[in-house]
């Protein structure tokens, strides 16, 4: 008798989820009832799915409302009717219009009319699937209506909202938040009613005794509606099915373009490929996945044909066809890559192909998709309230100050020290803590459907300007859609500018082919950066805990990197994994230790899991679990799958198994141990051999391109580190870096020859409006005499023209820059304006007596703090004291397990914790010479001492190697003084 029931899908609203709302209905013996999120239909599909295993008959509609005024309720009575009102919802959401009193005509639907809104808009003749809805509390309102006497139009409209006082309360604070609001000031009109509960159906029958009718037309409304979905795991793909119209001509072009370029990709013996390609389109035609590969070929092709770069990655990286279709660069045989983790034929959904572009890339590649195929959609995802966003929001809802606020947020508080209205936050923030706060859009996901996306649930529009619909990846793999993952990302566009870089500034230079990745696997030069772990800059390998890695691996080979790429993920360290395979890196005897069966299976990463198919490997060789059985372990640690019931059973069979094959407990429990300690932090081989190509390319670069590539990383975002690390990098490499110029620079930093000149963007303060007419008038009328030409030629205000002088863009005139300051204070028609307006009425400018003035370079750079966010010059002249001692990086491996007195300028920080919890750090820094050096501060030593931002440190220390890489396992740590600001000095 239920046909308005809401979820905390009504976003700020409602109070608990669509599991719940069923758990409800079973506790109270109700057999089915209606779902009608208020303009939202996101959990409709999950509750149609999770309705059959609690015994409730699932119906599904929208409850339509302009903020809270509630206009009418659409029931869909089959699939057609939910997917028109998905599509009248879709309508209205994307356009931000308001709901009519009176929807125009959705097919096979009911429109539920409450009484209250039927009376205001004094509808009288009803359609034949109009009603209008009697809440309980409309009963006494009932004799007294003019649609008394419509017996056959009058159903049961008893809203569900809560569950109890304390949903009740929970939905109160949610009101406030979302009218941004303290809780005092929210009105009735703002909330529901209190009486918005699931009664038994007893208490229902009761109350509507007088009115039997209403019950007799809401059973028959209900015993109308049937919406299904297939949620089996034998359910057909609800991706586009064929993608020329024909599944026989689809299977036929897919050999084509693979056998196209079979000579390319394997210009020596194709046997071996040949049958690899023979096995795996077979399987792809048995799984039924052939129109999603020549989707995903489509998609690379038009980046091509418009010189985007791209990387695919994922498990489909493990695939011959993809490799051949050019949608991956490795190659599956020379990695030996695992086929079933590719696909088999148990596994239910489409191998995953991440397909990188250029940040620069990706929205266009996007336009393309949308263009070039119908239903198409962005993949939804729910942001829900953590624990500081609740803080955040409650602390505004009871009133507390921003400190008090911070301090909740942060932790930093004694529970028993609190005020009252904090406790109050602190209590009730538990209530809302988890739900959805506002739905927003995948990282990635793109869904292309065989059918409207409206047949699975309504579509909003976001800022991106994409219709989304309004699940996440979850709900959308239960129905049979798999996403398609376009992504962008900095490291390709690096790769690309440089390459652009590259032509300009070196034009006698043969530009390189960067797809040429076979030659930079054999480069010496590559290798001896990546065994010195020389890789700033470059994609993946450029962080702390990767120079570390690769210093300790010793990597000197595309395939020890491949293996590298993985290692580094948390799941292989947090296993211990890590530390066991670089101890059998280094010792073979070591090796030896591994078990048997585990050392035959992954000769390769001597018995370690490594990467997410050796847990498959493991559990189908190992165990003897099958497939099937292997590929939910698969799933499972990936952090895709959701029935931790099956995956319990599966880790009961496993050990089951271990111990019918005779392995000691120890042994089991310890491999167990390791596949658990995954949990969706491994990369497949192919996703990491992807990885490692990108590397390779950025690598090569730097090797040979060092200048042009450090300008492409500054131009595209930098990477791991600040900008400024590297500029630093880039002077290292021989660069003589430059502060922007009013002739030199552009928006951009750009490079001639060896000279860097650092663009307008990093002038914080400088409007982008400024910089693009200085850019406009240069281009047009030539570079800029003077001061004084500057200044006829541009309008510009004082203070803007203040910033440009001060941080030196005028040094091209010979005239210190304090000289420059005063005559640009003196010059009169120095005034914000257009530039006609600014020529119209310019004055003629009076000449006088400047005096002398001289700036020192300590001025210098402390401006270029101000302005630049760092200076050029080292920041070790700043320091008010002199070192008192002069150890750098390189004295580390002369002074093993002694303890050293050493400075560094602080480059970046890792906190993390101990198993117990415990805070600490590791910490890189610059030394005196220029050279990046790492350090540690376990517990004790980050209790006593703190960080206190950028700047140079002191630190005594003792050195340490482990495998060769040493480190400084800091004692005691201050931040020094930088001498005072000598443009305030009296």
């Amino acid at each position: 008798m239920y046909l308005n029931c809401h979820t905390y899908y009504s976003l700020r609203f409602g109070t608990f989820s669509e599991v719940e709302l069923l758990e409800l209905a079973r506790e109270n013996h109700v057999a089915q009832l209606a779902l009608t999120d208020i303009n939202n239909t996101s959990a409709c599909l999950n509750f149609i799915r999770k309705a059959e295993s609690m015994d409730v008959k699932p119906i599904v509609g929208v409850d339509f409302r302009n903020g809270t005024d509630q206009q009418f309720v659409g029931i869909a009575k089959d699939n057609t009717g939910y997917a028109a009102l998905n599509s009248f919802l879709s309508e209205h959401l994307h356009e931000g219009r308001d709901f009519p009193g009176r929807p125009p005509a959705i097919p096979h639907t009911v429109i539920i009319y409450p009484l209250e809104k039927a009376a205001q808009h004094q509808f009288k003749d009803l359609g034949e699937n109009e009603y209008i809805g009697i809440s309980v509390n409309d009963l006494r309102k009932l004799p007294l209506s003019v649609y008394r006497n419509q017996q056959n139009k009058l159903v049961v409209l008893q809203p569900v909202t809560f569950r109890n006082r304390r949903d009740f309360n929970a939905h109160k604070l949610l009101r406030a938040i979302d009218k941004n609001i303290l809780l005092s000031k929210l009105s009735p009109e703002d909330t529901a009613p209190e009486d918005e509960k699931m009664y038994p159906p007893e208490n229902l029958y009761k109350a509507f005794d007088q009115y039997h009718f209403i019950l007799e037309n809401t059973a028959r409304l209900m015993k109308e509606c049937h919406v299904t979905f297939d949620f089996s795991a034998a359910k057909q793909s609800s991706n586009q099915q064929t993608y020329t119209g024909d599944k026989a001509r689809d299977e036929a072009y897919l050999l084509e373009c693979c056998m196209k370029n079979i000579h390319y990709r394997y210009p020596d013996n194709q046997d071996m490929a040949l049958e690899r390609l023979q096995r795996e389109l077979e399987l792809i035609r048995q799984k039924d996945f052939v129109s999603y590969f020549l989707i995903n070929y489509d998609i690379v092709t038009y980046a091509k044909q418009q010189g985007f770069f791209h990387v695919g990655r994922g498990s489909g990286a493990n695939s011959i066809v993809a490799y051949l279709l050019g949608i991956t660069d490795v190659d599956p045989l020379e990695l030996d890559l695992y086929f079933e983790r590719f696909m088999n034929l148990f596994r239910s959904t489409p191998p995953d192909f991440d397909i990188d572009f250029s940040w620069r890339d990706r929205d266009d590649v996007t336009r393309y998709i949308f263009e070039r195929f119908s239903n198409v959609a962005l993949l939804g995802t729910y942001v829900t309230f953590n624990y500081k966003g609740v803080v955040r929001e409650l602390g505004k809802v009871f009133g507390l100050p921003k400190e008090d606020i911070d301090r909740l947020s942060e932790g930093h508080y004694n529970l028993h020290d609190l005020d009252q209205p904090s406790q109050l936050v602190l209590k009730y923030g538990k209530l809302i803590q988890g739900m959805p706060n506002y739905i927003s859009v995948h990282a990635s996901g793109i869904l292309i459907s065989e059918v409207p996306l409206n047949t699975f649930s309504a579509t909003f529009l976001p800022p991106k300007g994409y219709p989304t619909v309004q699940f996440d990846m979850h709900i959308a793999e239960d129905v049979g859609l798999y996403k398609f993952d376009i992504l962008g990302q900095r490291g390709l566009a690096k790769i690309k500018e440089a390459l652009e870089i590259i032509r300009y500034n070196r034009p006698e230079a043969e530009v390189p082919d960067i797809h040429d990745v076979n030659r930079f696997k054999k480069d010496p030069k590559i290798h001896a950066m990546l065994e010195s772990a020389q890789c700033m800059g470059c994609f993946y390998v450029e962080s702390p805990a990767m120079r570390m890695l690769l210093k300790k691996l010793q990597v000197d080979n595309y395939l020890g990197l491949v293996a590298a790429s993985s290692i580094i993920r948390p799941g292989v360290a947090k296993s211990g994994m890590m530390r066991e395979y670089i101890l059998r890196h280094q010792d073979p005897e070591r090796v030896q230790q591994a078990h048997p069966v585990l050392l035959k299976i992954m000769p390769e990463t001597y018995g370690v899991m490594v990467y997410q198919e050796d847990v498959i490997k493991v559990a189908h060789h190992f165990a003897g679990l099958t497939l099937a059985e292997a590929d939910v372990l698969r799933r499972g640690m990936s952090g895709k799958f959701r029935s931790r019931a099956e995956f319990g059973e599966v880790e009961a069979r496993f050990i089951a198994n271990c111990r019918q094959k005779g392995y000691d407990d120890e042994v089991i429990l310890e491999v167990w141990k390791q596949i658990e300690s995954f949990a969706g932090y491994a990369f497949a081989k192919g996703h990491s051999a992807s990885y490692a190509i990108e590397s390779y390319q950025s690598l090569f670069l730097r090797a040979y391109y060092p200048l042009e590539f450090m300008v492409a990383v500054l131009n595209n975002g930098g990477g791991f580190y600040r900008p400024e690390i590297y500029i630093h990098e880039a002077r290292m490499l021989g660069a003589v870096v430059h502060v922007p110029c009013i002739n030199s620079s552009r928006m951009e930093t750009r490079i001639s020859g060896k000279d860097i000149y650092l663009g307008f963007g990093y002038l914080k303060e400088l409007e982008d409006r400024v910089c693009y007419r200085i850019l406009k008038e240069r281009d047009s009328n030539g570079l800029f005499a003077s001061l004084e030409d500057f200044i006829n030629r541009v309008p510009i205000s004082v203070e803007q023209l203040a910033i440009l002088i001060r941080v030196g863009a005028f040094r091209f005139t010979g005239t210190d820059k304090y000289e420059l300051l005063w005559q640009a204070h003196l010059r009169q028609g120095v005034v914000p304006g257009e530039e006609s307006q600014y020529q119209m009425f310019r004055t003629q400018q009076k000449e006088f007596a400047v005096p002398a003035l001289q700036t020192t370079g300590l001025e210098a750079a402390f401006d270029q703090l101000e302005l630049l966010g760092f200076c050029l010059c080292s920041p070790f002249e700043l320091l008010q004291e002199r070192p008192r001692s002069h150890k750098g990086a390189q004295d580390l491996k002369y002074s093993q397990d002694r303890y050293i007195d050493i400075y560094g300028y602080l480059v970046a920080i890792k906190k993390t914790q101990t198993h117990r919890g415990k805070e600490m750090f590791f910490a890189t820094f610059i030394d005196c010479y220029g050279e990046v050096f790492d350090t540690v501060l376990f517990p004790p030593v980050a209790h006593k001492n703190k960080f206190r931002g950028k700047g140079i440190y002191r630190m005594y220390g003792k050195v340490v190697n482990e495998f060769g890489f040493f480190s400084i396992e800091v004692v005691k740590m201050r931040k020094e003084d930088y001498i005072q600001d000598p443009r305030f000095e009296s």
